[in-house]
């Protein structure tokens, strides 16, 4: 349904233009932030790249200088003491250095001056080597005096010098290129905060548009909302009414369905078991009078009689299903008691009726109603439950009655009551709430299984209001369930699946 305040019989689509193009402003306004504040931290993380990379430049290459001089110094060690010891930076150097200048290659690769000076520093440091190796084979052969004839020869500790010179311009580029980036970030930054500060401004301005909207359009929507309300509670005040009414029909049902069961089974009791009394009887002086003369005659009356008895069985399955005829003539105690015990034979679960001593106390509507509640319910066990044990439990309280049905099966849905297609539940919670009671539908003993709770009172309400739902107004006739009736020709019994007490075949009213 559609409800409004104002309806020109036009439903309306969407938000008015000018809020929708408030709201796509504020949207943009908000991306172009984030997209500045997603720059900034990319230009920020490419500082702190720069800086590290820096700082490792800067390390690779007083690395490198002092590999060199440890050389250079193991070198002289060795000129002046002789031991191989000192021999070891030496040795170690060439494969050290070329770690070291191919990390800084890779340090270096996308500056193109670097990687000129680094490849001049290269030169430099093999040439280096290639000195003091050649000043080791000089030594090894001549000794110290050619050493030092070399030594006055040659320009050494230029080749050093250029070196240290070369790692210094190398780290003062790598410190002048940081420099420069990290000014044109900090410019970076400070035109992406300006920017930053006046889309917020932007920002500011559009939602205070905005507030203003909302704020002109939120005295409509209350007034609109208290109209909804109002017809909500209308809708829901007619719902309810609807669903008393359909409640207190329901029960006027079930009132006016047992009264019929009731008259319609004193009228099979009474008339048709008369007629079918009178007719076998018929039957069987006939069949004696033909016996000798027509024999054949007399075989076919035998088994018209026999029809008639089985005849006379349905009738008697049809009355106990319409009304139980213990619960009328050995009270409320005894049919519940055959009713398990007959349950238990068909269905092969171990029933366990409990039920009160002053359960025969029981008013008519009440002992129909927990008879039928009894019935639907152990029905339904039999159906879904998979259980293996029943207890029917039939107890007098102070304030009414209470019967409780355990059972140790799977256990059933907790929305179940509220399904509508739950008929024998809602059956037997609108039997309980036609006198009064209640009807609860909840986990049994520590979860397992199902346990049905129905709570009556001792007196149904309005009991005078209708006549009391009896079986037969003389003597009824005395019925046993599942036993046949005995005949002169013979004698026939029910299987316990023709019950006319027990019914496993779908729920009862």
């Amino acid at each position: 349904m559609y409800f409004s305040t104002a309806f020109d019989g036009k439903r309306l689509r969407g938000l008015p233009f000018s809020k929708t193009l408030l709201c796509v402003a504020c949207v943009v306004i908000l991306v172009i932030n984030g997209v500045f504040l997603i720059r900034n931290l990319d230009d920020l993380r490419s500082a702190n790249a720069l800086q590290a990379q820096t700082a490792r430049v800067s390390d690779e290459l007083q690395y490198l200088n002092l590999l060199v001089t440890d050389a250079e110094s193991g070198l002289r060690g060795y000129f002046l003491s002789g031991a191989e010891l000192n021999l070891g930076p030496l040795h170690a150097a060439p494969q050290q250095l070329d770690n070291q200048l191919r990390a800084l290659g890779v340090l270096l690769a996308d500056n193109p001056s670097q990687t000129k000076n680094l490849a001049q520093l290269r030169t430099l440091v093999q040439r280096k080597l290639g000195l003091m190796h050649q000043s080791l084979e000089v030594y090894r052969r001549g000794g110290l005096v050619d050493i030092v004839a070399i030594s006055a020869a040659a320009d050494e500790r230029g080749d050093m010098d250029e070196i240290r010179l070369l790692v210094t311009i190398m780290t003062r580029e790598q410190n002048e290129l940081l420099a420069a980036r990290t000014a044109s970030f900090y410019e970076q930054s400070r035109r992406t905060v300006l920017s930053g500060v006046g889309i917020n401004a932007i920002a500011i301005l559009v939602i205070l548009l905005f507030y203003n909207l909302v704020q002109r359009s939120f005295g409509l929507r209350l007034e609109a909302e208290r109209a909804l309300q109002n017809t909500n509670d209308t809708l829901e005040a007619l719902v309810a009414e609807r669903t008393a009414q359909l409640s207190v029909l329901s029960r006027h049902l079930i009132r006016v369905q047992e009264e019929e069961k009731s008259r319609l089974a004193r009228e099979l009791h009474d008339e048709m078991g008369a007629n079918l009394t009178a007719i076998g009887m018929d039957l069987s002086t006939v069949g004696e009078q033909l016996k000798g003369t027509h024999p054949e005659l007399a075989a076919m009356l035998g088994r018209a009689r026999k029809t008639l008895v089985d005849t006379v069985q349905l009738k008697r399955r049809i009355i106990e299903n319409l009304r139980p005829s213990l619960l009328d003539n050995m009270g409320l105690s005894a049919a519940l008691q055959s009713y398990c015990a007959d349950y238990a034979r068909v269905t092969a679960l171990d029933c366990d009726a409990l039920i009160d001593d002053a359960a025969d106390a029981a008013g008519p509507m009440q002992a129909i109603a927990l008879f039928r509640i009894t019935q639907e319910a152990l029905n339904n066990i039999a159906k879904y439950a998979r259980a293996r044990s029943v207890i029917v439990n039939l107890t007098r309280e102070p304030d009414g009655w209470e019967l409780e049905i355990t059972d140790d099966g799977i256990g059933i849905a907790p929305d179940a009551m509220a399904k509508p297609k739950s008929h024998g539940l809602l059956g037997m919670r609108e039997r309980a709430l036609l006198l009064g009671g209640s009807l609860r539908v909840e986990p049994g003993v520590n979860g397992v299984g199902t346990c049905v709770r129905a709570w009556l009172p001792p007196e149904a309400p309005g009991s005078d209001a209708g006549p009391s739902p009896s079986f037969a107004a003389g003597k009824p006739e005395t019925t046993t369930p599942f036993l046949g009736t005995g005949t002169a020709s013979g004698s026939t019994r029910e299987t316990p699946a023709e019950g006319a007490t027990l019914s496993l075949n779908g729920p009862h009213p």
